[in-house]
């Protein structure tokens, strides 16, 4: 919530009062870590770009020296082209995000029938929240069903379950697995059960708000073509633990800036497990081969909604993203949660590139569709680049490492002021600055999860699917 500007004098404060008080906000809300972490992200920052000021003599030989080689030469004009190609293209993301705009929600009358679905795994109360808040939005109830299913739980989810039945009654039908089989298959006997002309999946673990199914599926009326909707996900879990303090500023970005940007090209390439609709036609089209992906010869156990939302746009379907469609979502706390969590997003993301190239090229859909083609380039790119990359990386950090490091948190003080603009204008300001302890963070922790998803592409696994760890 932003502070609000009380005061009984008349009188407009001036601005550096607003700053202050967003700073006293910060403080207070912030713990001795939290502060200390902060702390430490602008003084590292600021200490970079005082050693870049004072390097430039030594980046200037270093250039030098690359330019007379015919190796350095080679690297320094790839680079120099993907650093273009990468600033033309967010300059036309920039532009295709103020091209788009959330669809209004339609009338009671209009709105189709719709299934919910919420597979649950090991998930305890949590799930229970997550029907209570399903069970509260204004969706008209006589065209809203709700199914949740139990994958084989080994603690107390079915109990919850049954006690969101007890409460709803026939408003919840709830579905219990023979043992444990994945989130495919769970989301897979959903549709099967489901009666909606849409299907809406929700993650176990998140919270809706009250308009958010009526504005989610909206666009299938407004629009015959659309096949699938994202919704909008923010961070549930992010009161007190950093890192998801850091998530929040990240999915803001990713949702709210770049699915901005895709969906005013019709072109959403991950519509996310904890909040997206489908048209039942466009599901039923690709069930059975989605149900039965492989990759390598192994059955596909990840990835589902990346998988989904790849079939469904193939067919020719425009998939979209609704901004006014709110899920609050819980991310992990500890890094071992993170990278898991992070690995399995890479792998899916090499798995459904592979997919997506034996079609995106072709004539898939009526229009234009070289906006889609550029999303996948620039996806692809961030794969095939990923090696060369951390060759480079490893090197100019044996060789010069002092510019390594003041060069790198110099450009993440730059580029990473992006996303604190954005997310300031959206939301919060004093929230915003976590974007570059995250950018930190990513670049120095996260840095290998590219190339090992690439290297282990093949290997299947939920890998955030245990018991929660006692504390």
């Amino acid at each position: 919530m932003k502070t609000e500007n009380i005061t009984s004098n008349p009188i407009k404060k001036p601005n550096t009062w607003n700053i202050k008080r967003k700073v006293q906000f910060f403080f207070e809300t912030a713990d001795a870590w939290g502060v200390f972490v902060m702390g430490s992200t602008f003084v590292l920052m600021l200490g970079a770009a005082y050693l870049v000021y004072i390097l430039q003599n030594d980046f200037t030989q270093f250039n030098l020296e690359r330019m007379d080689s015919t190796l350095g030469l080679v690297f320094m004009v790839i680079a120099s082209s993907l650093f273009l190609y990468k600033a033309g293209f967010f300059l036309y993301t920039l532009y295709r995000y103020f091209r788009y705009k959330p669809i209004a929600s339609v009338t009671n009358e209009e709105l189709p029938t719709c299934t919910v679905i919420v597979p649950a795994y090991n998930e305890g109360k949590q799930v229970w929240d997550t029907l209570m808040s399903l069970a509260d939005s204004d969706f008209p109830k006589q065209k809203l069903q709700l199914i949740a299913i139990d994958d084989g739980s080994q603690d107390d989810t079915w109990h919850w379950i049954q006690e969101a039945k007890n409460e709803l009654g026939d408003y919840l039908a709830i579905y219990k697995q023979p043992k444990n089989m994945g989130k495919r298959h769970a989301l897979y006997r959903g549709f099967n059960e489901g009666t909606g002309e849409v299907f809406v999946t929700v993650d176990s673990d998140s919270i809706v708000k009250k308009d958010t199914l009526r504005n989610l599926v909206s666009p299938f009326i407004t629009n015959e073509q659309c096949g699938a909707v994202a919704g909008n996900i923010r961070v549930l879990n992010n009161e007190k633990a950093l890192l998801p303090k850091m998530l929040d500023v990240s999915f803001v970005l990713s949702f709210e800036f770049v699915r901005s940007a895709e969906s005013s090209l019709n072109s959403v390439l991950c519509t996310p497990g904890a909040l997206a609709a489908y048209r039942k036609t466009a599901v039923f089209a690709c069930l059975e081969d989605w149900i039965n992906q492989t990759f390598m010869g192994q059955p596909s156990d990840i990835g589902e909604d990346r998988a989904m939302t790849n079939m469904i746009l193939k067919q020719g379907y425009h998939v979209l993203f609704q901004r006014n469609a709110y899920a609050y979502t819980n991310v992990p706390e500890k890094y071992r949660g993170l990278y898991k969590m992070f690995i399995r997003w890479g792998r899916s993301n090499v798995r459904e590139n592979i997919e997506m190239s034996k079609y995106v090229f072709k004539n898939f859909r009526k229009g234009s569709k070289v906006g889609t083609r550029l999303l996948f380039i620039s996806q692809s790119l961030k794969i095939i680049m990923s090696y060369p990359f951390l060759f480079f990386m490893l090197f100019f950090i044996v060789t010069h490492p002092l510019l390594f490091l003041s060069s790198t948190l110099f450009s993440i003080l730059v580029l990473s002021t992006f996303p604190v603009i954005f997310y300031a204008k959206r939301y919060e300001l004093s929230e915003s600055v976590w974007a570059y302890s995250y950018s930190i963070l990513y670049t120095f922790g996260l840095f290998w999860i590219t190339p090992y998803a690439i290297a282990t592409a093949n290997r299947r696994g939920w890998l955030t699917r245990g018991l929660p760890e006692k504390k």
